[in-house]
């Protein structure tokens, strides 16, 4: 018979426990749109609904490599987040704030 995993977890030590909830959360952190929407429990059809689309465009949208930074940012607002634009130097990270306000212009 299967162990639930509340159960595994509950006899874990609080170490593992952390370790395990930072390897999640690493999972979790970067993920191809097609996982972003499935982890967030969400259907191609009930996205493609909120986004006023057919469901074979969200295929399409899950499989592109190269997209408008509006089109990214209706996605992931459809699926309940927000988009921010990051650079990454190497003495830093940098938020930047101008296509934040063309969000806000809609």
């Amino acid at each position: 018979m299967a162990n639930k995993f509340s159960d595994l977890r509950a006899r874990m030590t609080p170490a593992a426990q952390a370790r395990s909830g930072a390897s999640a959360q690493t999972m979790l952190s970067a993920l191809p749109l097609n996982e972003l929407r499935q982890a967030r429990g969400l259907s191609q059809k009930m996205l493609a609904d909120v986004l006023h689309v057919q469901q074979p465009a969200i295929a399409k949208m899950e499989r592109r490599t190269d997209m408008y930074l509006s089109t990214l940012r209706s996605h992931i607002e459809a699926m309940g987040g927000q988009l921010e634009v990051l650079a990454r130097f190497p003495d830093g990270v940098v938020k930047i704030s101008n296509f934040a306000e063309l969000g806000q212009l809609r």
